[in-house]
């Protein structure tokens, strides 16, 4: 049961980030890159949330691996 957040952490900023590539190779994504040189926000929302929550998880499970 300990392991469990950490698992679903990962889990689930690993989701996130793979919705925010999806979201960056979007047809909206590609228009804000015309005109501003930069993806959407919601698409760096994403992947910095993924990425955040991924290392998250991550540090958790190391951590609890080894109290253990």
């Amino acid at each position: 049961m300990i392991k469990a957040v950490p698992l679903a952490l990962l889990a689930g900023g690993i989701l996130l980030a793979i919705f925010g590539i999806a979201a960056m190779n979007s047809a909206s994504s590609d228009i804000s890159r015309i005109f501003t040189g930069a993806p959407t926000d919601k698409a760096m929302w994403l992947l910095i949330g993924g990425i955040v929550t991924s290392v998250g998880g991550l540090v958790g499970l190391l951590l609890r691996s080894r109290a253990s």
